[in-house]
């Protein structure tokens, strides 16, 4: 290995660590499960993933990708309109590709999982009741039917890369699964939701706009929790707390 300045921390916590050391990335995974789901998603999808360099459990290397991330939550994005157009259309080549082995939630289980949330962050006293009230309300129109695509699962604004107006690759396959496409388009706009237009300049047509303004809720209510509990603050300035606040 090349001589390094110094081990960059990525994220850590409880489930997992991930370690940039130079141009190679050390994921450290609790579960394994998530790992073989995140090497045979990158395996099967037809858009740019990060190179595997080696695995050895319980670590994945992987390499650096080119290029930088779109954005960061609660931040403006510097990343052209044809970027984010080039995501949208990488996206739509993603949802449209055949899907991989492993289902998703469905919406009985996202419906039941919005119910204990939306309970504990009101008997918590996180987040005022009429706030998750209404955000709740907003939800339902997330858990209708939908025809299953290949989706990411987790495309934060971080995990997509680009260089200049293109797309050069997205990281981190470990959600990936069949799922409802509009939550992928859902998540990449979460906190950026001025940029949802552009993305769909390049992600085209057949698209329920009304199922993603759903998932901004939904989502930031589920995740919520989980944030808070694994040393994360979801009340930051354009982060979850302020999607929710937001709807109101």
């Amino acid at each position: 290995m090349l001589d390094v300045d110094e081990v960059e921390i990525v994220v850590a916590h409880s489930e997992r660590t991930t370690l940039r050391v130079g141009d190679v990335f050390l994921k450290i995974d609790a579960d394994q499960k998530r790992i073989d789901v995140e090497v045979e998603a990158m395996a099967l999808t037809p858009i740019p993933t990060p190179e595997i360099l080696w695995r050895k459990p319980p670590v994945l290397a992987i390499a650096a990708m080119q290029g930088k991330a779109l954005g960061v939550l609660g931040k403006p994005s510097t990343a052209s309109p044809a970027a984010w157009a080039a995501a949208g259309a990488a996206i739509r080549t993603l949802h449209e590709a055949p899907l991989p082995p492993w289902p998703w939630r469905t919406a009985d289980d996202l419906a039941s999982n919005l119910e204990a949330e939306c309970e504990w962050l009101i008997n918590n006293g996180v987040l005022p009741t009429d706030l998750v009230t209404r955000n709740r309300e907003i939800a339902q129109a997330a858990l209708r039917p939908w025809t299953p695509s290949f989706i990411h699962g987790d495309l934060q604004i971080t995990h997509v890369f680009v260089e200049g107006d293109a797309l050069t690759g997205i990281i981190d396959w470990s959600e990936a699964s069949q799922g409802d496409a509009m939550f992928d388009l859902a998540t990449l706009t979460l906190g950026h939701e001025d940029r949802l237009p552009e993305v769909l300049a390049g992600y085209g047509t057949d698209v329920d706009q009304e199922a993603i303004k759903a998932w901004w809720s939904l989502r930031s209510l589920l995740n919520s929790r989980w944030l808070l509990t694994h040393g994360f603050d979801p009340n930051t300035p354009g982060a979850e707390f302020d999607v929710l606040r937001a709807r109101m």
